[in-house]
């Protein structure tokens, strides 16, 4: 099993990335929400720089942020930079499109824009969908040195609807999971099973990563300690950033257990007074999966936190962790947050401890 840690970008970014290989981490997932964080591939290549051993990826790209063409540029670059090291993460956007007021983009454009990119990283002409066009588009000049198109760049994508995962097995890619609990996580990946198994793939080819963020508790400390929620917390918060904004969108109730929809109602309200009226999402996204904001702080309970967190002692996490290494996930990562770069270190010991599992 390998070990991950999610990397929301920055300049310095490449610290914890060069401390992770340190500690055996084998990959470095570099988030790309330009709202949020820094850019992803100058993170990625201070990184490059700065480490020998392990595999750097976008964790994961949005095909709608940029063009093909200068993606593909990005990813050779940093081939050359960091030869072999380096994955292709993409999805069709969950945080990066909606903190710019956009939803999911197409499930038919994100493929074209992945055989776009892989067509360029393998030396061919191809046609680049841009502005209702569909130029051709090759790299010029490779035998410069200037790019890496020889090492090959995996690709891995974020799915978490039936389309999205029929595609991921279709183009037999590695696999993405947000894992928040136990239980969602072994039905994920039962599901991403049975699409891989649908299309015809051998099940030991499917490799499926998890990335997850909670807090590891000393003996006897609380769900809601403050520093339970300052690893934790932002976790929790995306829960009712989710469902909220996704009621707001259509109108529906989603069901949920009573004391559940009374903190989601509560966070309605708070939503309703965010400015302006026509970008609440502006507000709505800040520090997602980061901090916990202080207008949203009393909203983020211990049993929240409990409930939507991988969150526990020790000896829980190992248990908990070990049954989904079990179940297939071939990689677990857990996120840091900035200003608590030590939970990298709470988190080495147990994803060790799963991985001799």
């Amino acid at each position: 099993m390998d070990i991950g840690l999610g990397v929301p970008s920055g300049g310095e970014s490449w610290k914890i990335v060069e401390r992770a290989e340190e500690l055996g981490f084998t990959h470095a997932w570099f988030y790309d929400t330009q709202q949020l964080c820094g850019d992803v591939f100058v993170a990625m290549a201070a990184a490059a720089m700065r480490t020998k051993k392990i595999r750097l990826a976008t964790g994961v790209l949005i095909p709608s942020n940029r063009i093909a063409p200068v993606t593909a540029n990005a990813f050779a670059t940093l081939n050359a930079m960091a030869p072999g090291r380096i994955d292709f993460g993409v999805g069709t956007g969950f945080t990066g499109r909606r903190t710019l007021g956009y939803g999911a983009m197409k499930m038919d454009d994100m493929e074209d824009y992945i055989q776009a990119v892989y067509g360029l990283l393998s030396g061919e002409i191809v046609a680049v969908p841009f502005e209702g066009k569909r130029p051709k588009a090759s790299f010029l000049n490779p035998d410069l040195g200037l790019i890496n198109l020889a090492d090959p760049v995996p690709l891995h994508i974020s799915a978490f609807g039936q389309r999205s995962r029929a595609l991921t097995a279709k183009l037999r890619a590695a696999w993405i999971d947000i894992v928040f609990t136990e239980h969602t996580g072994l039905r994920d990946l039962q599901r991403m099973q049975a699409s891989w198994d649908e299309a015809g793939n051998a099940p030991e080819d499917l490799y499926a990563t998890m990335l997850t963020l909670g807090c590891v508790l000393a003996d006897g400390e609380p769900y809601d300690s403050p520093r339970a929620v300052a690893h934790a917390g932002p976790g929790a918060a995306i829960f009712m950033h989710a469902i909220v904004e996704a009621e707001a969108k259509t109108g529906k109730k989603i069901d949920l257990p009573d004391w559940q929809r009374a903190l989601v109602d509560r966070y309605h309200q708070l939503y309703q007074s965010y400015e302006p009226s026509d970008a609440r999402y502006l507000s709505l996204h800040r520090g997602h999966m980061m901090f916990v904001r202080d207008d949203e702080a009393s909203l983020v309970t211990g049993d929240l936190i409990r409930e939507k967190t991988f969150t526990g002692t020790r000896d829980e996490l190992v248990a908990r962790l070990t049954n989904l290494k079990k179940a297939g996930y071939r990689q677990i990562a857990v996120q840091y947050n900035p200003g608590q770069e030590g939970m990298i270190e709470d988190w080495a010991p147990i994803l060790k401890a799963v991985q001799a599992a």
